[in-house]
């Protein structure tokens, strides 16, 4: 795996992390843009890499062929794209090189699953195009099988929004060399109109299409225009990315059968939306679908871990009404019944020392004492629960309740151990002990531990009440620890990312928080670490991150 440095992220870091983007993204002035300004080919939208093998990674580019042939526009003619994989990054040592062709059947996107290449060994990649070069990036793959992998390290990143504030957290990421792999829990992008979420009053900078996003075109735009932010680039051209989709690719508190965030008078069939935002998704994003349709799938870090990816939107039955009982109703699923299945073999038969889950809300249960109306409302908001303040979060494992028992007393009638949920979604930050029956907890124990990693934009509580960050917040903490034992820590205010950092003897996420989002130099600052060590089902706190 890589060579691990210090992880401390201070001022001096930020600089370095600036002058990385500058390096990795030749787009302002390099051949990119001149090509652009010229009418030849253009790479606009960066590259990428993504769901690496120890024998290969999906590598990804779109393609400008035209100045008009924008994102969603369905112009452009047919362009041949030529790419390549070399040991170095002047490219002259290749090691494999093939050709593509971008048509504005797939939004001139072009993805090459290349194979064929060494374990745990680092590479550079490029694109071509009628003379023109792509960025150079760098990706690498994972050990071998069979492999005694005695390190992971990955960035972990959930709920990007535009219009709240600055990716500076992808940037602080990219300047990073000690990463394997950035795991991206979801809300890559979020589908509003400008000005709906923030209101129009604090959004930082406005999304294109300027209204709420429906059609394939609508979509393809929206990929594109987010494809086109500096640290985003910076984080795809320095590090393999791993993708789950959550609820805002689509639309927000989306289900099988449509969406809190859809109207189908006015906004046409959910099928159809959902049809061609999926589409959208496996067009612009360096995921490789194990099953069509869906993000579900496993990666493999030698015998170190198992990354077990979810997708709890393609299946699941609609949100419960809280209080209705229905949370329990075993025909209710977030999983749907293949991929639950899938899940459960997969953490039985596997022979790594972890297992990861790639979950994109909350399995830790949440059940709340009382709070005063001027916290619980945000918090209803934030959580997806009733403003009345009924403790059970419908959106996430607290709405599917029998889902969430037979998973647990799966692992706990298998002696599964050392199962690690890795979690974004509500803006918040967690550590969590996954408790066999929150009602008994600790004498119960727990099956599992989960780490919750905050936004890297998106609006949470202190934003919500328009207030300074850690004020109002400490007694909604405080009193969701006081009923909730087995929440170990949880941090409401904050933006930022992880980095988990695994071997044989534990697993640790280190926090980090942005100093200020809207600052698009925002500094990025270490803020609490916890571990589970191997065997326990448990976390603890650690008072200094991972060197």
């Amino acid at each position: 795996m890589t060579s691990h440095t210090p992880a401390q992220i201070s001022r001096r870091t930020a600089v370095t992390a600036v002058a990385a983007t500058a390096a990795l993204l030749p787009l302002a002035t390099g051949p990119a843009a001149r090509a652009a300004g010229t009418g030849a080919p253009a790479f606009l939208h960066g590259v990428a890499s993504g769901d690496p093998l120890p024998d290969g990674v999906l590598l990804w580019t779109r393609v400008t062929p035209v100045p008009d042939a924008v994102p969603g526009s369905g112009r452009g003619p047919a362009t041949e794209v030529t790419w390549e994989v070399a040991e170095d990054e002047a490219f002259g040592k290749v090691v494999a090189r093939g050709t593509a062709t971008a048509t504005a059947a797939t939004d001139h996107t072009v993805k090459a699953d290349v194979r064929g290449l060494h374990p745990a060994t680092g590479y550079w990649y490029r694109f071509t195009a009628g003379g023109t070069h792509s960025p150079a990036a760098r990706t690498r793959t994972t050990p071998a099988h069979d492999a005694p992998a005695d390190g992971l390290r990955l960035g972990v990143v959930s709920c990007a929004n535009w219009e709240s504030g600055w990716f500076s957290a992808y940037r602080h990421l990219a300047a990073r060399r000690d990463l394997d792999a950035v795991l991206h829990l979801g809300d890559y992008l979020y589908e509003y109109g400008t000005g709906v979420y923030p209101a129009a009053k604090y959004v930082v900078r406005p999304h294109r299409p300027a209204h709420e996003i429906v059609t394939l075109a609508d979509y393809r735009t929206r990929h594109g225009h987010y494809k086109t932010d500096a640290d985003l680039q910076a984080l795809h051209h320095t590090h393999p990315v791993i993708a789950i989709w959550d609820d805002h690719e689509f639309a927000d508190n989306a289900w099988s059968g449509g969406a809190g965030n859809h109207t189908p008078g006015t906004e046409g069939d959910w099928a159809t939306r959902m049809a061609a935002a999926k589409r959208a998704y496996f067009e612009w994003m360096p995921v490789r679908p194990s099953v069509e349709g869906t993000t579900y799938r496993r990666l493999r870090f030698g015998k170190l871990a198992d990354l077990h990816l979810m997708d709890l939107r393609s299946f699941r039955s609609q949100q419960a009404k809280p209080g209705s009982g229905a949370v329990d109703d075993p025909d209710r699923t977030l999983t749907g019944r293949a991929q639950l299945d899938w899940l459960k073999a997969g953490l039985t038969s596997s022979d790594t020392t972890w297992r990861l889950v790639g979950n994109s809300v909350m399995m830790s249960p949440v059940a709340f004492g009382a709070l005063p109306a001027a916290l619980l409302e945000p918090l209803a908001k934030l959580l997806g629960m009733p403003a009345g303040g009924l403790a059970v979060n419908t959106d996430q494992w607290d709405g599917y309740t029998h889902d969430r028992t037979e998973l647990i007393g799966h692992l706990t009638d298998h002696a599964v151990r050392n199962t690690v949920f890795l979690t974004g979604d509500i803006h918040m930050a967690w550590a969590n002990d996954v408790p066999r029956k929150a009602a008994t907890y600790p004498l119960s124990g727990s099956a599992a531990t989960e780490f919750v990693v905050t936004s890297v934009t998106a609006d949470n509580l202190d934003e919500t009440l328009r207030v300074l960050p850690h004020t109002v917040s400490l007694a909604a903490a405080g009193t969701i620890k006081t009923a909730n034992r087995h929440v170990k820590w949880v941090d409401m205010d904050s933006h930022g990312f992880g980095v988990l950092d695994v071997t044989p003897e534990r697993a640790q996420m280190d926090y980090y928080v942005l100093s200020d989002k809207r600052d698009p130099g925002a500094t990025a600052s270490w803020s609490r670490s916890y571990r589970t060590l191997s065997g326990t089902q448990r976390v603890e706190r650690v008072r200094t991150p991972v060197r």
